[in-house]
Parts: structure tokens; C-alpha cells; sequence
């Protein structure tokens, strides 16, 4: 009996989850909808002012945060490198020098081309708009 009882409690709570999941769905359905028809509407672009017209920038995707993100992250993996190749000075001082340089290097390199992404779009977006 005392295995019946946890049972149904765990149904009940998961049923009630998953209730709540379905009405989380419609909600952000229709709230998406209104927001991009009513707040994102072309003709409100230049009405905003202050924090609506930061947060209308955000949502239409005129600010990018991965710019942000991507100079964060590559300073943590710089730093992670960094430490990380000191534990190979244990194994050899060659494994050491290459970690640490040539980790550093890749690790560079790839950031630049995910933001060399960014800049490329940023001048497409600028040449577009003075096409206009």
C-alpha cells in the first residue's frame, strides 16, 4: 500500500506538469503574436524612446548579444587554456609550450571567424540601408 500512494502522487505531479505545459504553449503563442503584430509594428520603429526603444531594438534583432557572448567565452577559454597547459609541464615542457601557444592561437582563430561573421553582416546591413 505504501508504494501505491508515492505512486499516485508522482501521476498527479507529473499530469499537473504537463497540464501547465500546454497552457505555457498557448500563452507564449498568443503573447508572441500580439507583441510582433502590436509592439514590433514598422511604423513604431521611431516612436520608442529610452529603455522601450532598447528593448524594441532587442527583440527585432538590431542589437546582437552574440558579439557580447563571444568576446566573454573567448576570454574564458584564453584563461582556461592558460591554466590547463601549466598541468602539462608535469608530461613534458614541449606540451606545455605548444598548449599553451598554439591553444591560444586556434582558439583565437576561430573567435575571429565567428566575429569576422558578425562584422561581415553588420557592413551588409549598413550598405542595405543606404541603398534605401
Amino acid at each position: 500500500m505504501g508504494l501505491g500512494y508515492g505512486n499516485n502522487s508522482i501521476v498527479t505531479t507529473n499530469s499537473t506538469v504537463g497540464v501547465w505545459a500546454i497552457i505555457s504553449v498557448i500563452i507564449a503563442i498568443c503573447a508572441s503574436i500580439v507583441i510582433y503584430f502590436t509592439f514590433l509594428n514598422k511604423d513604431n520603429e521611431k516612436k520608442y524612446t529610452g529603455f522601450l526603444k532598447t528593448l524594441y531594438d532587442f527583440l527585432s534583432f538590431k542589437t546582437l548579444t552574440l558579439e557580447a557572448i563571444l568576446k566573454i567565452f573567448y576570454m574564458f577559454i584564453a584563461i582556461y587554456i592558460t591554466l590547463a597547459s601549466f598541468e602539462l609541464i608535469k608530461v613534458s615542457i614541449i606540451a606545455f609550450v605548444l598548449m599553451l601557444i598554439i591553444g591560444n592561437v586556434v582558439a583565437r582563430i576561430v573567435f575571429e571567424s565567428a566575429l569576422l561573421l558578425l562584422m561581415i553582416y553588420r557592413q551588409l546591413v549598413k550598405i542595405s540601408d543606404s541603398k534605401k
